[in-house]
């Protein structure tokens, strides 16, 4: 980083040092000298609020060292608009320093406000997807790409293709069908009253759960879609049974599956039905959650209870 006491460029500017409490402070924390000296240089010109070319070149050294400092980020974003610096310069400068740090939140968040001002999400689904491509989970890449979906109404700009991509490489990706379901209903509620839209959805998790009935994530999303649609769990039942059996065992091939028929059968009041697929469940098929299935049984004999 180097020293800016040695830069002429800063010796009007008096450096604040930070103050952990003394000599002898109880935590102090050990930085390099360099990023501290460039820290106390940094306090001084925030504390005058100035708005220059080499205050904006030293947040970018700053967040070179550390990109997890948020107030940096802070600063750098009222640089940037004040001196209406190049936004697409920004943007450049930014993805690489987003590819560089795969976790950081700060970075989207600055990537929100830039994107925001120019206007336009030109490149941005294509850079998601590079982004996605190092870390298909990414909490903060998905999250950013919910703003910017709902920001340029980007709902049917090729975002469920994309999601449909991701999802044939990796069908477990619980992000990509939380983002489906973000698309299909996130942007027009009444796809729910539209039969063909919910019979696309059922059918496609349908699919997904035939690739890999012990994923969890299309059993949640059919959840998802009967209980918006106020449909009955019955309506699912001949997909359950097609994966459990409460009589028949060694044809279960998933405690999704049996979790459902137990909701079906306490639906059609079949106590004796749902007390086997809980028993199931309990001692078998998912015993971890032994005290969990247990109590699911105890809501059998609730009047009107929903197990």
């Amino acid at each position: 980083m180097g020293f800016l006491s040695d830069d002429p460029d800063w010796k009007d500017v008096e450096p604040i040092p930070l103050d952990e409490g003394g000599p002898n402070a109880l935590a102090a924390i050990a930085y390099p000298e360099d990023y501290e000296e460039a820290m106390s240089y940094l306090r001084a010109i925030m504390a005058k609020n100035e708005m220059s070319e080499r205050a904006y070149e030293l947040t970018e050294a700053i967040i070179d060292a550390n990109p997890a400092h948020y107030t940096v980020w802070l600063y750098r974003a009222r640089i940037v608009l004040h001196m209406n610096k190049d936004l697409h310069a920004e943007m450049a400068w930014l993805n690489e320093v987003a590819l560089r740090n795969l976790k950081n939140y700060q970075i989207w968040h600055h990537r929100q406000t830039i994107i925001n001002k120019i206007g336009s999400a030109e490149g941005e689904q294509d850079f998601i997807k590079t982004m996605l491509e190092k870390d298909t989970k990414n909490y903060h890449v998905w999250s950013y790409r919910q703003w910017l979906v709902r920001r340029f109404d980007l709902f049917e700009q090729g975002e469920l293709e994309a999601v449909e991509e991701l999802l044939e490489q990796d069908v477990r990706n619980n992000s990509a069908w939380n983002h489906r379901w973000f698309l299909v209903f996130g942007g027009n509620t009444e796809n729910f009253g539209q039969k063909k839209i919910l019979d696309r959805e059922i059918e496609y998790a349908k699919g997904a759960i035939k690739r890999a009935p012990q994923n969890q994530s299309p059993w949640n999303y059919l959840r998802g879609l009967l209980q918006h649609a106020s449909l009955p769990k019955a309506t699912l039942k001949d997909l359950a049974l097609e994966y459990a059996s409460v009589d028949e065992t060694d044809k279960i091939r998933s405690s999704h599956a049996l979790d459902l028929l137990s909701e079906v059968y306490a639906e059609e009041q079949s106590k004796e039905q749902a007390n086997k697929a809980l028993d199931l469940l309990a001692q078998k098929f998912d015993p971890i959650r032994r005290n969990y299935w247990k109590y699911r049984k105890t809501l059998l004999d609730q009047p009107q209870a929903v197990a």
